[in-house]
C-alpha cells in the first residue's frame, strides 16, 4: 500500500510524512512548492513536484506508485487572504479537489483523508462546537473548504469511495524532534508570529479586536500541537484500512486560549517581553471557537500527547531558533523553495 500526500512539502503535510515513514509506510508526496519547501520531505519519501489539478499528470502518478489512499492537505489557509482573493480560494481549495478526487476516482483509489476546518462553523451558536451544529462559514476560506466537504461526501456515495474529513482547529508547535515545523516566513499562525517577535525577527505582536465578548475581549481559539493532527490523520487512515464508515471529526483539544493568553505564554517561555500592538478587528474572524472533542476520541481512538500551552510554545520557538541558526531558505528560490 502507498499513500499519496498532497501538500506534503508544507507544515501540517510534511508532519504527517513524517509520521507514516516513522511507522514504516510506503509515501509519494505531490506538491507544487508554492507554500512548501523541498527540503521539507524527508529523502525517504518519494516526491513529485506538480499540480493537483494536472490530471494527466496525477492519473500517471496514481498508476506508477500504485497509490491505494490520499491524504489531502494542498490548499490555500489565510482568513484575510480569502476575503481579499476570493476566486483564488475557490480555485485552490474547491475546484482543484474536485479536480483531484475524479483523478482518485479514475485510478481506482478507494479512500481520502481530506483536510478541513473549523472555519465551517462561522460564528457558532454552542460552545464547545460539535460536529452537527449548523454550518454557516463566514469567509471564503471556510466556504471553499465546506464545499469540499460536500463533494467528498458525494464522491463516496456515487463511487463508494471511504473518507475522514478532518476539521482542524488552530494548529501550532514543531515535531518534537526538530524534523519540521511552521516555515513560511511571512506566515499568520498566532504563535509563530508571537515567537518572531519574541526572537526580533518582527518589531511586536498585532492584536486584532479587543472587545470581542471573551474574558479579556480578545479572540479565543483552539490549539492544537500539530504532531498530535498528524496522529489523528493516521487513526483516521487505519480506520479506513479496517473497513470504517466515512466520518467528519473535530481536530482539537476542547479548550480554548485567549489572543493575549497565548502572547503572555511567548512572553513567558521566551523571556522576552516584547511589544503588543491593539489594532481594529479583522474581518472574518468569529469571537471564539472551541471543538468538542469526544467524537474523534470515540471514533479513532485518538489520544493526545501534547495538549499542553506551554509545550506547544516551546517546540514553536525552538523551531524559530533553528531557522534563524540555520538560515533554512537563505540559498533557496521565495517563489518555490528550489535551490538557487
Amino acid at each position: 500500500m502507498t499513500i499519496l500526500v498532497s501538500g506534503g512539502a508544507g507544515y501540517i503535510g510534511s508532519h504527517m510524512v513524517l509520521e507514516l515513514l516513522d511507522r514504516g509506510e510506503r509515501v509519494v508526496v505531490l506538491d507544487d512548492l508554492s507554500t512548501g519547501f523541498w527540503w521539507a520531505v524527508p529523502p525517504e519519501a518519494v516526491f513529485v513536484k506538480g499540480d493537483i489539478a494536472d490530471q494527466a499528470f496525477v492519473a500517471d502518478v496514481i498508476a506508477e506508485h500504485r497509490i491505494t489512499e490520499i491524504a489531502h492537505f494542498a490548499a490555500r489557509i489565510v482568513v484575510p487572504d480569502s476575503i481579499a482573493d476570493p476566486l483564488g480560494y475557490y480555485l485552490a481549495n474547491t475546484v482543484k479537489t474536485r479536480s483531484l478526487l475524479e483523478s482518485a476516482v479514475r485510478g481506482g483509489v478507494m479512500h481520502v483523508i481530506f483536510s478541513s476546518t473549523a472555519a465551517v462553523y462561522g460564528e457558532p451558536s454552542v460552545s464547545p462546537v460539535p460536529e452537527d451544529v449548523a454550518l454557516a462559514p463566514i469567509n471564503p476560506y471556510g466556504r471553499s473548504k465546506l464545499m469540499s466537504e460536500w463533494m467528498l461526501a458525494d464522491v463516496a456515495a456515487a463511487h463508494g469511495v471511504s473518507y475522514v474529513a478532518l476539521r482542524y482547529f488552530n494548529v501550532a508547535g514543531a515535531d518534537p524532534r526538530g524534523r519540521s515545523g511552521q516555515s513560511t516566513h511571512n506566515a499568520t499562525h498566532l504563535i509563530k508570529v508571537a515567537c518572531q517577535a519574541a526572537l526580533g525577527q518582527r518589531p511586536g505582536l498585532d492584536i486584532f479586536g479587543t472587545d470581542y465578548p471573551t474574558r479579556d475581549g480578545t479572540c479565543v481559539r483552539d490549539y492544537i500541537h500539530v504532531t498530535d493532527l498528524a496522529r489523528a490523520h493516521l487513526a483516521a487512515l487505519d480506520h479506513l484500512r479496517g473497513g470504517g464508515v466515512s466520518l467528519t471529526l473535530n481536530c482539537g483539544y476542547g479548550r480554548g486560549y485567549t489572543v493575549k493568553q497565548v502572547a503572555d505564554m511567548v512572553k513567558l517561555v521566551s523571556g522576552v517581553d516584547f511589544p503588543v500592538r491593539h489594532l481594529p478587528r479583522r474581518a472574518g474572524d468569529p469571537a471564539s471557537i472551541v471543538a468538542r472533542a469526544d467524537r474523534i476520541r470515540a471514533e479513532l481512538g485518538w489520544v493526545p500527547a501534547h495538549d499542553d500551552l506551554r509545550e506547544i510554545v516551546r517546540l514553536a520557538l525552538a523551531w524559530e531558533q533553528m531557522l534563524e541558526h540555520k538560515n533554512i531558505g537563505a540559498e533557496l528560490r521565495p517563489e518555490t523553495g528550489e535551490p538557487k
